[in-house]
């Protein structure tokens, strides 16, 4: 294990491939304030640039995952000028994009409260779990503010309607209803979260470093898109550029052989499994 630490985060490197960023303010429980809104910029901009990275964890530690804004941080933003908010909220917009086009698969994992831009930030992820008592609120709204920000993409995860309600009543939801509104994947008890979440790991491990990426830029366009012939284009572009990939190559020729392809842990480690993946992670750059 790596581990680059910061003030208000800290950024977990797993030598099988894959990076948890964690939230750690515990004894704030894990607010966001300007300092960790900047270090997360900071730490998505550093496992952007990691070829070697197949996906990211995002999780809280402590009891929850974050309770939204900080007390003192809103204290100093209602002294401020309308200029200096704007910048603020851009900061602020620029975690929430990072996070979200991101080039490799997000999870998050949530205990505790995720409230406010904390439900922003899971809604930037491609995926999220949560104990089924975890506590979900858009809370903005009981302060006099807005979820101006974080709502393109809370919108996304769960639709209009539904953002709606929680936007306008501010009510909390737990992760039942949250995972019936799509927010989260799936919600266990909390005393089996940690399991589950290696079951998740494990599996994600399972699968190409590569295929995984081109998905998900293959669902981000096709999400974003109208059926026309350009899309129908780019759709078929895809898969004959994976196909003749270096790493698609090497699957495929798992299958048909029966063996282990090279990115899984314990894999096929011959010279053509090794070039395939190294192949993989220099397209991951370009």
């Amino acid at each position: 294990m790596t581990s680059t630490s910061f003030a208000t985060i800290e950024l977990i490197t797993d030598p099988r491939g894959f990076a948890t960023l964690w939230l750690n303010r515990p004894d704030k429980n894990n607010a966001f304030n300007a300092q960790m809104i900047r270090e997360l910029i900071l730490a998505l901009d550093q496992v952007q640039s990691d070829a070697g990275l197949r996906f990211l964890l995002v999780r809280g530690r402590g009891r929850h995952f974050s309770a939204g804004a900080d007390l003192a941080w809103m204290q100093q933003a209602a002294e401020l000028d309308y200029n200096t908010n704007l910048d603020d909220a851009r900061e602020l917009a620029e975690l929430m994009y990072s996070l979200a086009k991101l080039k490799i698969p997000t999870l998050a994992v949530v205990q505790g409260a995720a409230f406010g831009g904390a439900l922003g930030l899971i809604s930037c992820c491609d995926m999220a779990i949560a104990t089924a008592d975890a506590q979900f609120c858009l809370s903005e709204v009981r302060i006099g503010l807005a979820p101006a920000v974080i709502s393109p993409f809370v919108v996304q995860a769960i639709g209009e309607r539904a953002a709606r309600r929680y936007a306008l009543t501010a009510e909390r939801f737990d992760g039942q209803r949250a995972q019936q509104m799509g927010l989260i994947a799936e919600c266990y008890p909390a005393a089996d979260l940690q399991a589950r979440t290696q079951e998740w790991i494990d599996n994600l491990l399972l699968n190409s470093p590569q295929a995984m990426r081109v998905s998900k830029e293959l669902l981000r366009e096709v999400g974003s898109g109208e059926l026309t012939p350009a899309l129908r284009r780019y759709c078929e572009s895809a898969i004959a550029r994976i196909r003749t990939s270096a790493e698609g190559q090497e699957g495929l020729r798992a299958f048909l052989q029966k063996r282990t392809p090279g990115w899984q842990p314990h894999g096929n480690q011959t010279p053509a499994a090794l070039a395939a993946r190294q192949e993989s992670q220099k397209d991951s750059q370009s």
